[in-house]
C-alpha cells in the first residue's frame, strides 16, 4: 500500500478553491500527469489474494506500507472482516482503503439488522463499486478483493478505481501480483479445501515477498466458511510456512 505524499495534498488543496479552475485541473494535468504519477505510485506496494474453494474462501495479505522506496509502515492492516460471511483486502492509497472498509462494515451491520440476515456478496460488492463508480473522476486509489460465502456459494469480486467489480475463482492484486498469479495458475484447483487454500495463498504470498521490494513483513490470511470468519494466528502462518519448507 501506498502513503498520500504532501506535494498531492497541495495539489488538492488547490482543485478546492474555484469550480472552474478545478475542472480545468481534472481534465487537463489531473486526469494525466497526476493520474499516471499516482498510478506509478500505487504500483510500488502491496499483495494481496483471494481464492474461492470447496467449503469457503481464503483470503490473505502482506503487512506492508511504502512511501516512494520508503518503508513507511511494517504492520499495515490490508485484512478486514466486513461480517461472519464478508472479508475485504484492500491495496492502495492507506486513507481511501479505510475508509471504503468503515462504509461497508457499516452497511454490512445495517444490512443485517433490517434483514435479520448476512448480506449477498453480490450486494456488498455491487455497493463498493456504485461508490467507487460515483467518485470515477475524483476517485479512491484502491483496487480491492471482497470475497466470502452466502446461500448462493462461495464468492469473491476484484474491484477497480472506477467501479468495475468482476467475479473469479481467484484473485490477486497488487505489485507483487504476477508472482502470485504464477503460483496460482500452477497450483489452484477448483474443489480444493480450505487448509489446501490456506497454504497455497500463504505460498503464492510468499514467492511476492521474494521477489517484489514493496511486499512484506508477515502475512495476514483469513478463512471464511458458513461457520464464521476466523482469522489465523502469526503462529499458525509460521507453522504452514515451515511445514511447507518455503524458508
Amino acid at each position: 500500500m501506498s502513503i498520500c505524499m504532501p506535494n498531492v495534498v497541495v495539489i488538492i488543496d488547490k482543485m478546492e478553491e474555484c469550480a472552474v479552475y478545478r475542472f480545468h485541473i481534472i481534465s487537463t494535468f489531473w486526469m494525466s500527469d497526476y493520474m499516471d504519477t499516482e498510478k506509478s505510485n500505487l504500483k510500488k506496494g502491496t499483495t494481496t489474494v483471494g481464492l474461492t474453494c470447496k467449503d469457503g474462501v481464503v483470503i490473505a495479505t502482506e503487512h506492508r506500507a511504502t512511501m516512494g522506496t520508503l518503508i513507511a509502515h511494517k504492520k499495515t492492516q490490508k485484512l478486514f472482516k466486513i461480517d461472519e460471511n464478508i472479508g475485504l483486502t484492500v491495496a492502495g492509497l492507506v486513507g481511501d482503503a479505510q475508509v471504503l472498509a468503515r462504509y461497508l462494515r457499516a452497511e454490512a451491520e445495517l444490512y443485517r439488522m433490517k434483514h435479520k440476515s448476512p448480506m449477498p456478496l453480490v450486494a456488498a460488492s455491487t455497493l463498493l463499486a456504485n461508490i467507487l463508480n460515483g467518485r470515477k473522476f475524483y476517485p479512491y486509489w484502491v483496487q480491492l478483493i471482497v470475497a466470502g460465502v452466502d446461500i448462493d456459494g462461495n464468492h469473491v469480486y476484484s474491484l477497480d478505481a472506477a467501479g468495475g467489480s468482476i467475479p473469479d475463482d481467484y484473485v490477486t492484486t497488487g505489485s507483487g501480483s504476477p508472482y502470485v498469479y504464477g503460483v496460482l495458475e500452477d497450483h489452484f484447483k477448483m474443489g480444493i479445501s480450505l487448509d489446501e487454500g490456506a497454504d497455497l495463498a500463504i505460498r503464492g504470498l510468499h514467492a511476492a515477498i521474494k521477489r517484489d521490494s514493496a511486499s512484506g513483513n508477515g502475512i495476514s490470511v483469513a478463512m471464511i466458511s458458513s461457520k464464521g470468519f476466523k482469522e489465523l494466528s502469526d503462529e499458525e502462518v509460521e507453522k504452514r510456512i515451515t511445514k511447507m519448507k518455503l524458508k
